[in-house]
């Protein structure tokens, strides 16, 4: 699959380069991009919930009132949970919720992910670029020229470049990863995926091993 190779500012530079088919044009595996992106988001959450239980409340332990004559419900102690300021029952107990999946699979869902993308037409090459220091206008003027401002996009590098991400950290429609930051929930939430010609070797090396 050929793509013409666009500068900054929108326009073509004359180039093309040819995606390669072992990474953006397999045969998609929906199932394996759900898998993927139900274990990223479970991994995101820290599972420190917790309520206090009866026996963690602080408070008397004595009998509040006698056991027959009063005309209500026994009750035993301040710290019920049928009183207020009482514990609770059943409540949030801390939770590991990490899950694992194979690595396999893994790259099935990412190069799933990333074929749906080129199918729909919503992967831009651009070729490799810096700013001279972190400026938020400046890359806003790259996303108006390829005309992504109003869309969620994902800038992918090579390698890290502090420049452009902290250029890109005051735009919230727009995220910049390193190709080996690239996870299939990333490539799914994204409208457009904008794809650095450094970062295409990197992409296909780490999904075709």
């Amino acid at each position: 699959m050929e793509v013409a190779v666009l500068d900054i500012k929108g326009k073509e530079t004359g180039r093309k380069v040819t995606l390669s088919d072992a990474v953006f044009s397999v045969e998609p595996s929906k199932h394996a991009v759900y898998l993927d992106v139900k274990q990223y988001l479970a991994n995101q959450r820290q599972g420190t919930h917790k309520s206090k239980e009866r026996a963690e409340i602080a408070g008397s332990t004595r009998k509040i009132k006698k056991q027959k004559g009063t005309g209500t419900a026994r009750a035993g102690s301040i710290k019920s949970p049928v009183f207020k300021g009482g514990g609770r029952i059943f409540g949030p107990r801390p939770k590991d919720y990490t899950q694992k999946l194979n690595k396999n699979l893994k790259k099935l869902a990412r190069k799933s992910a990333l074929t749906l993308k080129a199918k729909d037409n919503s992967i831009v090459v651009v070729e490799d670029f810096n700013f001279e220091a972190p400026k938020t206008k400046d890359f806003a003027s790259v996303l108006k020229a390829l005309g992504l401002e109003s869309k969620k996009s994902l800038f992918v590098l090579g390698d890290s470049n502090n420049n452009v991400y902290l250029s890109s950290r005051n735009l919230k429609g727009s995220e910049v990863v390193t190709a080996s930051e690239l996870n299939t929930y990333k490539i799914v939430n994204a409208n457009n995926i904008v794809l650095l010609e450094g970062s295409l070797e990197r992409i296909e090396s780490n999904l075709s091993k």
